[in-house]
């Protein structure tokens, strides 16, 4: 694994208006910047400026997300036809709508994938005052064959900490609308970036010049603490501590060993899978 120049991490908001301050899009980077953009077309702009910058400069860099970049086995099958999650990500991109005032149909699009499976589910958590057909307000049982979460969500279940399912929407720790109309986005910079980028696991990140990644943004909370005590947002003190964590554990020969899952190449390509799962004490010996 070639070492990196630089770390990002984004921390995405599937809000519906434009926002600012806590709740809202972060975007932190190992050399110390920090931006709030306001809306999902802003944030996509400056990470678009981000890897054209660094596949034109030759700066190595690893952008990494707090959304999922798959679901657990069977909704990628059931709505594209492949056990792939790239093949979701395209789905969600052709149909997801998104204007510059971060308007947002992915509710509309859980209930889609919802009228997929019989029973209720599996997404849930309408936030909205009005009812969404196929989208229930409350947590359905599963549908048969779906499981609440994926391999990786199972590994990261460790020193406290509890990665949520995609399935829901709402609610405290919620990452089902941030993934929706995230993995949209990604779908539009692998098209636009096409050949310059790997979005890993799903392709080798060996030697490509910008990497997208997966991780859970929780994965530090005593550093996270320590910058929320010093004044920092909670959103932006984690995503600052996880940009020069990171790069630590690159610099000290060790980030390596988080793109080593253990897992079967099936379950990465159809569930993805994200930095740091079931190796968070790994992780956290970037500060100690």
């Amino acid at each position: 694994m070639r070492s990196f120049d630089e770390v990002v991490a984004v921390d995405w908001s599937a809000s519906g208006v434009p926002k600012t301050g806590p709740d809202s899009i972060w975007i932190a980077s190992s050399d110390g910047a920090l931006g709030n953009p306001a809306t999902r077309h802003d944030a996509t702009q400056d990470i678009r400026n981000r890897v054209a910058t660094a596949v034109s400069t030759g700066r190595r860099t690893l952008v990494v997300f707090d959304f999922a970049l798959g679901a657990p086995a069977g909704l990628a099958q059931r709505a594209t036809g492949r056990t792939s999650a790239p093949a979701l990500w395209n789905w969600l991109a052709e149909r997801h709508e998104d204007d510059a005032r971060n308007r947002t149909n992915y509710r509309h699009l859980a209930a889609e994938l919802n009228a997929l499976f019989s029973g209720d589910g599996p997404f849930w958590g309408n936030g909205q005052k009005a009812d969404i057909p196929g989208l229930p307000r409350r947590k359905p049982p599963l549908p048969d064959g779906l499981l609440a979460h994926r391999r990786a969500e199972k590994a990261g279940h460790e020193l406290g900490l509890a990665p949520k399912p995609i399935w829901q929407l709402a609610g405290a720790g919620a990452v089902g609308a941030q993934s929706l109309t995230g993995m949209a986005m990604i779908a539009n910079l692998c098209r636009d970036f096409e050949g310059q980028l790997a979005v890993w696991p799903f392709e080798d990140a060996t030697t490509a010049p910008v990497i997208l990644a997966e991780t859970y943004l929780s994965l530090l909370p005593a550093e996270t603490a320590r910058r929320v005590a010093r004044g920092m947002i909670k959103d932006a003190a984690q995503a600052s501590s996880i940009a020069d964590g990171f790069l630590a554990l690159d610099r000290s020969g060790v980030l390596g060993r988080l793109f080593e899952p253990d897992a079967p190449a099936e379950v990465l390509a159809e569930e993805g899978w994200y930095l740091g799962a079931g190796q968070a004490a790994l992780v956290q010996s970037a500060f100690d």
